[in-house]
């Protein structure tokens, strides 16, 4: 029996869980990774080693990791809210003391046979903290700006410290995240046009503050053809292998921006560049009725459940998802500044996959306990 929150626990069985298990958001998943899976043997020349077995090894782990957490019950999330906030908050602050660092930016912490990057951890564990903050209140707390200092600070104080490292993406894309748990909340759309006419001065001020790697960044983003062969490099090589691809690509392995060398970090945040060149504008939007299916997947699912937490948790890890994807494709179209945020499912690394499968298994524990009322201020 769980602990009580308010009121008697209704255990499900676990045959009952199995069965409620959504089947068809799972083919979706496989689907979509096994399109990273091509690419990434394509960017190895047509080898599995030493990217697409890696991966496959790694979406094989997030797999069973994702039904492991949708098995637990809903209610354990929403009591694991707060202290999983909190450890991912420590490791962050742990970065500062023992980070790695690559890249110029220290974002890692070294476990010995693996590397965890704890502002991903943070993605999931700030949705969380605010689904629970908000499952607490009632609707016209929401709408009283001192219920809004703790969510606030509780998204303030992560973003800071991912700022650091420094990683103006990820911070971006926390607070990002956070703004759509807070609007699924309550929270009025005049305070958000407050906030974000507070936030345009003060991002000319902050400007100044930046690194010069992210100035020219943003620099390059407004006129990449000021600097073809340097830091405009990536976006013009980016938007050359999308042109090129035309109707129906070039054919698998037939790439030439990626085969020869021209597209940079083409496993990774250039991955998209490399499917439009060689599946052409059938390819891209293959992988984008997949996205847009999967989306569809989480905010129906969200929509459905009887119990305030569970509809924020799956709004919230599902707008996250979103924006992973539009940041991406934007990202390599020239339509926003050049930031280290992954294509989902598509793109190499570990840390990314893992907490993405998390992701997708609390979103999937939200279905399968989308009956249980929990008590709260709603």
């Amino acid at each position: 029996m769980y602990r009580e929150l308010g009121q008697k626990s209704v255990t499900i069985p676990l045959t009952r869980k199995l069965w409620d298990i959504n089947w068809g958001f799972v083919l979706l998943i496989c689907a979509t990774a096994s399109i990273g899976f091509l690419m990434l043997y394509s960017a190895a020349n047509g080898n599995l080693e030493p990217w697409a077995s890696r991966q496959m090894v790694r979406f094989g782990a997030g797999l069973l990791l994702m039904f492991a957490v949708s098995l637990v019950d809903i209610r354990i999330w929403l009591q694991l809210a707060y202290p999983a906030y909190f450890v991912a908050l420590g490791l962050l602050g742990a970065v500062e003391i023992m980070g790695d660092i690559g890249m110029g930016a220290r974002r890692w912490i070294d476990l010995g046979p693996f590397q965890i990057q704890p502002s991903e951890v943070m993605k999931i564990a700030i949705i969380m903290a605010l689904a629970r903050y908000f499952h607490n209140i009632g609707l016209e707390d929401v709408r009283r700006i001192r219920w809004l200092i703790p969510p606030l600070l509780l998204v303030l104080m992560p973003a800071g410290l991912v700022l650091r490292q420094p990683d103006l993406g990820t911070a971006l894309m926390l607070i990002a995240g956070a703004g759509i748990v807070f609007f699924a909340a309550g929270v009025r759309l005049w305070k958000f046009a407050l906030l974000v006419g507070t936030a345009i001065p003060g991002g000319f001020f902050a400007f100044q503050f930046l690194h010069d790697y992210q100035k020219k960044r943003v620099l390059t983003f407004l006129n990449p053809e000021n600097d073809p062969l340097g830091a405009g490099y990536h976006i013009m090589q980016s938007k050359i292998a999308l042109g090129s691809g035309g109707v129906f690509g070039k054919g698998l392995l037939q790439g030439t921006q990626s085969h020869l060398n021209y597209l940079p970090e083409m496993r990774t945040d250039f991955i998209f560049s490399m499917l439009a060149e060689e599946f052409g504008m059938v390819g891209a939007l293959l992988l984008f009725a997949l996205y847009i299916l999967l989306i569809a997947y989480g905010y129906a699912i969200a929509y459905r459940s009887r119990n305030h937490f569970g509809k924020l948790l799956a709004l919230g890890l599902t707008g996250i998802f979103f924006l992973y994807v539009f940041i991406n494709v934007a990202m390599v179209m020239g339509l926003v500044p050049v930031v280290g945020v992954p294509l989902p499912l598509i793109s190499y690394g570990g840390t990314s996959m893992l907490t993405l499968m998390i992701s997708f298994g609390l979103i999937m524990s939200v279905y399968i306990h989308r009956d249980i009322d929990i008590p709260g201020k709603r």
